[in-house]
């Protein structure tokens, strides 16, 4: 496990321009390692987002979850909510939509997916909460700009972007960040210390890495 996590890492920190073609789930060790050790990594980070931006957790009836993978984004948003949204999650990935289902039931949460292009997939409607965690960095140029314009040219609706902290895995980032502020958004970056699960700790130490701070980036715009 600690070596197709080793192999998943440096897909993503050095082979970036393979992950479109579905590299960082190639292979039952590669899926296994990123749904035991980056899944609960990214819930750990989503959940300190929400409950850190002010109205983040104000009970959006939908939840959409663009790039899902296995789900743990929608979920840990919606866990924070007073009455749990539905969540929908779009990923052009077959075996990640079956963990996103079976992630959404183990925290009782309903749940549909599809099996979709996250670029042209349809929106349910203008005040449905949208997030997109470590989706972002994976998208062409052209498909992430035309999103962007997607996104904010919604009337109503939270948005949520969620990515890495290191520029040098999104030289877009700068341009999508004027653009959130320039309509009331904020950008903001994230540090923070937590207890990792055991499986994780174990899976952390055995492959050579350090998260003992968990870090992360956003963009949000309250709707």
């Amino acid at each position: 496990m600690s070596r197709a996590l080793r192999a998943l890492s440096s897909t993503y920190v050095e082979r970036r321009s393979t992950i479109a073609e579905g590299a960082a789930l190639g292979g039952r060790g590669k899926r296994a390692a990123f749904a035991l050790f980056y899944g609960p990594l990214h819930f750990l980070l989503v959940h300190h987002i929400i409950q850190s931006l002010a109205g983040a957790a104000d009970d959006p009836d939908t939840i959409v979850d663009l790039g899902c993978g296995t789900g743990v984004a929608g979920a840990a948003w919606a866990i924070n909510c007073k009455r749990r949204p539905s969540i929908v999650g779009v990923d052009r990935n077959a075996w990640a939509l079956g963990e996103a289902r079976h992630t959404c039931k183990t925290f009782g949460l309903p749940a549909r997916t599809r099996q979709e292009n996250v670029v042209t997939s349809r929106l349910p409607e203008p005040s449905a909460s949208v997030i997109a965690a470590f989706t972002m960095n994976e998208l062409e140029d052209s498909a992430r700009d035309r999103l962007l314009e997607r996104l904010l040219g919604r009337s109503r609706g939270q948005v949520l972007i969620v990515e890495p902290i290191a520029g040098s895995a999104a030289r877009w980032w700068k341009r999508w960040r004027d653009r959130f502020e320039a309509v009331g958004g904020r950008a903001d970056e994230w540090r923070f210390r937590t207890e990792l699960p055991p499986i994780v700790a174990k899976l952390d130490r055995a492959a050579g890495l350090d998260h003992r701070e968990i870090t992360g980036r956003s963009l949000w715009r309250s709707g």
